[in-house]
């Protein structure tokens, strides 16, 4: 009997342990690592009168929860999240964050402008530098905008005027409409599916939870 509730207590683990990975993955399924300028190397650019990581910010899109990969050597460089007064103006004395451990992820956690700048004032002068923006989640968009009116029907325009010394025509009678056919419903959001899926992995997870409570 105590053989059977071990081997239930397992099985019922490994369920859990399996259901959390599932989320996981779900959760980084739209993520990704971008190494900074291409190549992920931070360091001053060939041509300093080249903006290159901000042209190089230009040709990508940036969402949230993306992570960025800057490689340098930590006794010569670093990296510092900056306000734009301290972008445009290198400014090193007060970053934001600090990265200086050589190998640098940093997670772009919310919508909206980053400035990076190299922790070296003279490199940064040297346009080592990286101004990027996150893109709102359009997801959590509120679909309060008004739309707009709607065009007048062929009942509502008024008959033109007879010319003069003619009988004005009599107005038509409505036909009976035909059935329109029901437009078919909007595609569902593309987080939709994973929505549903992260919903169902977790009530599976609370449901092999109380298993495993009631097995003891």
């Amino acid at each position: 009997m105590a053989q059977t509730r071990s081997s239930r207590s397992n099985r019922n683990f490994f369920y859990i342990l399996g259901s959390f990975n599932i989320l996981m993955l779900l959760q980084n399924a739209n993520c990704y690592e971008l190494k900074v300028g291409g190549s992920g190397d931070w360091s001053v650019p060939m041509d300093a009168n080249a903006n290159t990581y901000n042209q190089w910010a230009e040709r990508s899109r940036f969402q949230i929860g993306d992570t960025l990969s800057f490689n340098y050597s930590p006794d010569k460089d670093s990296v510092l999240l900056v306000n734009k007064a301290d972008f445009d103006n290198c400014n090193t004395a007060s970053p934001l964050e600090k990265y200086s451990d050589g190998h640098s992820v940093v997670k772009l956690n919310h919508s909206g402008p980053y400035y990076f700048i190299s922790g070296v004032h003279d490199n940064c002068v040297k346009n080592q530098k990286l101004h990027l923006v996150v893109m709102a989640d359009r997801s959590n968009n509120k679909t309060g905008a008004s739309s707009p009116p709607p065009s007048p029907s062929a009942d509502d325009v008024p008959p033109s005027p007879a010319p003069s010394g003619e009988e004005a025509p009599s107005p038509p009678t409505n036909p009976t409409p035909a059935p329109s056919q029901e437009s078919s419903p909007p595609s569902p959001p593309k987080n939709g599916a994973s929505s549903i899926v992260m919903s169902f992995v977790g009530s599976t997870a609370a449901f092999v939870g109380s298993s495993i409570l009631l097995g003891f």
